[in-house]
């Protein structure tokens, strides 16, 4: 098992918008979120499907976090 945990894509969006994002705008089954900072990031929100580490890790490095960071505000 590895060290980071899987995570729905409603956790994920849980977590940015305690973190201050707000959705911006949706494409299809990806969302786009940005801070009042400038700071963007694009989440997919694919039913029946989970958030990878790898993509969780991008995901952070968008919004100019560590992935251990960013997992500590769940």
């Amino acid at each position: 098992m590895g060290k980071y945990p899987v995570l729905k894509s409603v956790e994920v969006i849980a977590i940015l918008n305690k973190l201050g994002f707000a959705e911006v705008r949706q494409r299809g089954a990806h969302k786009q979120f940005r801070h009042p900072d400038g700071r963007g990031t694009t989440v997919a929100v694919h039913s029946g499907r989970d958030i990878s580490p790898i993509l969780l890790r991008q995901i952070a490095r968008d919004i100019g976090m560590t992935i251990d960071t960013f997992l500590s505000n769940r």
